[in-house]
């Protein structure tokens, strides 16, 4: 099985940015517009943020720790805030922003009108490409961003020989740097992102099949060649100590390699990662659909109009833009991958971990793109180091404390004026279960031992520091909020610092979950087990509240934005597993019922928050809403190249997009597995292939009529799986002989051996 169509396409070229199409290869990025005599490519270099380090810090944060904390006892969140913002946030307030690296501008001379136009961005190659007709000739651009070569190719060919004439430059207005000719097919540039900053260097190497080359000014100027290989290759001082000097040595081996090969091994290595998943969601009018330009078929899509195969395209979209941003040894996608055009990005195009950043990321493990998941683990371990001192000095805490955001350096710091956002001191824990997440899916003891487990143990050493008793002697974190909400006391003043949000004990939970059970199986820490274990049994539950829905806060408190884009109180039903609706009706409905409660006054506004709420139907296993969801971010909050819309453009969107689009065909939860379990009506036949599961397993799945047709596991770690099902399951083994289920009510469990596949089919 393979994927139907995995191609974006245009008939024009882009006249937004929103419209070009991306490349990259997890540290370097690239936007083609596609233009006729010209082409703009907007480069990204991800270590490219302008700024050095800046941890400043509170220096007298801890002693104002018990102060803060009374006057929230007392009912005055305002006076708690002003205590905080002058106490414990970072001085200055804000750090500098990701950057472009610049643009690599091509004038095509002779090619002004032109026919027959088509722009295309093939996901399975990775490859973005340009054809048209101008006069007898045709002229065609293939552009890809190669992990093998660590450099942007860019070939451009003429089916006339001496037909190619053109210059081309590198820009980095209004911050140009220095450009330097190194050679008669060599330019470079280079500068600093500000004081402190990285210095930056990108080389722009030419190799043309016949005519001539000449450096010149600020150009290559290339004449009546037949064809015409441009490479590439950037730099910063994070990564080594002379950037141009590297990017030099990159350019000048990629530019020796022949296109062919260079072509070749970007499609092999790309491959590797995006052939493991296939979907294909049936529809009778797909291939007359999927010939249309992706603008006008999503155009049709917002006039109501269905197109699952463009459902199927935007799911398959957020795993390349996933491969395409996310490396081993790049840094981890920020709120827009590597893609950004602004010096003065929004939200300074940071990482954003009260959602954004996890959300980036909920897709790489089930998605079948582990390796793409190493970068945040990289994040992870510099944040633990400076999160270190961040704990002992704002806290008096062991253990390392990260809060809202970071950036290119770490930054574990209190860093926006926006007290909603700013006082939330859970964000390295939440971040660290997704390294015991990746040792669910995988289960190396090696990686739990020496990876995982070290820094779970640390986020969870500070909660136990940071935790207080509450009034009703429940363990609470304080000072915190529930992320950019706030509430309205019971006197009309409206807060947002608290005691004891819903989520922060959700994640305890959740953290001290994976601690007692990480450190069990690696025979560790057995009195730190027993306190995890008490802190956990004194963490509040998830409450229902006047309205029926799941509390916010640990007191019922009203909202003072009903419609909040945020639903952190519901981290429980997902990406958390401490609501299971099928074993906990009561909670189900709670659950339900906050989801409702939130769209009914305007929820769901912004493209990730419609994504994570897409997540939220699939756990509870209804289809029907999880695909009206889809169906809504599809229509409302993507742009033309699909890229996700906050608004502006975020990429999360793309990714919790397209993490609810597996939730809702596999689950693989508290230790059961789910198939179908939020199947849409919309999708009534279908097939899926390499996802994969906690446990080590990997499925595909095909389904017909709204019905579970069969579903083939293998696992190479072998061991007792549960499937859970209404209807009762038959499995085989590879001999095709049924081999013995033992139910329980819904729960169906069976034996696979290692290294062995296994079919599922309805009985």
């Amino acid at each position: 099985m393979g994927n139907k169509s995995c191609k974006l396409t245009e008939r024009r070229p882009a006249g937004v940015w929103t419209e070009a199409f991306p490349v990259g290869n997890g540290r370097l990025g690239g936007m083609i517009f596609g233009g006729i005599g010209g082409e703009r490519i907007q480069l990204n270099e991800d270590s490219i943020w302008y700024g050095g380090p800046n941890r400043g810090g509170s220096p007298d944060g801890a002693g104002k720790l018990a102060e803060i904390r009374e006057l929230l006892r007392l009912g005055k969140p305002r006076e708690a805030e002003k205590l905080a913002l002058l106490h414990l946030a970072n001085a200055p307030h804000y750090f500098g922003p990701y950057q472009p690296l610049g643009d690599l501008l091509l004038n095509l001379e002779g090619q002004a009108a032109a026919t027959d136009y088509r722009r295309e961005l093939d996901l399975q190659t990775g490859i973005a490409s340009v054809e048209y007709r101008a006069g007898d000739t045709t002229y065609r651009r293939e552009i890809f961003a190669s992990a093998v070569a660590q450099a942007i190719v860019v070939r451009i060919s003429a089916s006339r020989p001496g037909a190619l004439s053109m210059t081309a430059r590198l820009s980095r207005r209004p911050f140009e740097g220095e450009i330097g000719r190194e050679a008669d097919n060599i330019l470079t540039m280079q500068g600093q992102c500000g004081p402190d900053g990285v210095h930056y260097a990108a080389v722009l190497r030419a190799v043309a099949a016949g005519g001539e080359t000449e450096a010149a000014g600020n150009y290559i100027d290339i004449r009546h060649a037949d064809s015409v290989m441009l490479v590439i290759a950037a730099q910063t001082s994070f990564r080594c100590g002379d950037p141009c000097a590297e990017a030099m040595v990159q350019a000048e081996r990629a530019a020796s390699t022949p296109y062919a090969e260079l072509k070749a091994s970007h499609i092999r290595d790309h491959g590797r990662l995006f052939d493991r998943v296939a979907l294909e969601l049936e529809a009778g009018d797909d291939a007359e659909v999927e010939r249309l330009p992706t603008s006008e078929r999503l155009l049709r899509y917002r006039e109501g109009l269905a197109d699952n195969g463009l459902e199927a395209l935007f799911y398959q979209y957020g795993r390349y833009l996933l491969i395409a941003s996310s490396r081993p040894g790049s840094l981890p996608a920020n709120l827009q991958g590597i893609w950004n055009e602004s010096f003065t990005p929004p939200w300074e195009s940071d990482f954003h971990l009260n959602i954004n950043l996890q959300m980036n990321y909920w897709i790489a493990e089930g998605g079948h793109l582990p390796e793409c998941h190493e970068p945040l683990f990289d994040l992870i371990d510099r944040l633990v180091a400076t999160g270190r001192e961040t704990a002992r000095q704002l806290y008096g805490a062991r253990g390392f404390a990260v809060h809202s955001v970071t950036n290119l350096w770490a930054e574990s710091g209190i860093f926006t004026a926006w007290t909603p956002a700013a006082f939330w001191p859970t964000g390295g824990a939440w971040l660290v279960l997704h390294l015991w997440e990746h040792y669910r899916y995988n289960g190396s003891e090696a990686f739990l031992r020496d990876r995982a487990y070290p820094v779970l143990k640390e986020a969870a050493l500070f909660l136990l520091d940071f935790l207080i008793e509450d009034e009703r002697g429940w363990l609470a974190t304080a000072p915190s909020l529930s992320p950019e909400n706030r509430y309205i006391t019971e006197a009309g003043e409206v807060g947002a610092l608290c005691i004891g949000p819903s989520m922060d004990s959700q994640i305890a939970f959740a953290l001290f979950g994976a601690c007692m059970e990480a450190a069990e199986r690696l025979n560790l820490d057995r009195p730190l087990r027993e306190e995890w274990s008490a802190a956990r049994d004194r963490l509040p539950r998830p409450e229902i509240g006047r309205h029926g829905q799941i509390m916010e806060w640990s007191v019922d408190y009203e909202e003072a934005e009903p419609g909040h884009r945020h639903i952190s109180h519901l981290f429980a039903l997902y990406p958390g597993e401490q609501i299971d609706p099928s074993t906990m009706p009561e909670l189900g409905t709670a659950a339900r019922r906050t989801l409702e409660r939130r769209l009914e006054n305007g929820g769901g506004h912004t493209g990730w928050s419609q994504a994570w709420i897409a997540n939220f139907w699939a756990r509870l296993e209804d289809g029907q809403h999880a695909h009206a969801s889809i169906r809504d971010l599809l229509r409302k909050a993507v742009h033309p190249n699909l890229f996700g819309d906050h608004p502006p453009f975020q990429i999360d969107a793309n990714f919790g997009g397209a993490a609810a689009i597996q939730e809702m065909l596999l689950q693989s939860h508290r230790g059961e597995i789910r198939l179908l379990p939020a199947l849409p009506p919309a999708w009534p036949s279908g097939r899926v292939k390499g996802l994969r599961a906690r446990g080590g397993y990997v499925f595909d799945i095909e389904w017909a009529n709204g019905r579970l047709r069969q579903a083939d596991v293998r696992t190479e770690a072998g061991g007792a799986i549960a499937v859970r099902s209404a209807e009762p399951i038959e499995a085989y083994g590879p001999d095709g002989k049924a081999v013995s289920v033992e139910t329980v009510e819904d729960l169906h469990r069976f034996f696979i051996p290692p290294g062995a596949t296994y079919r599922i089919e309805l009985n």
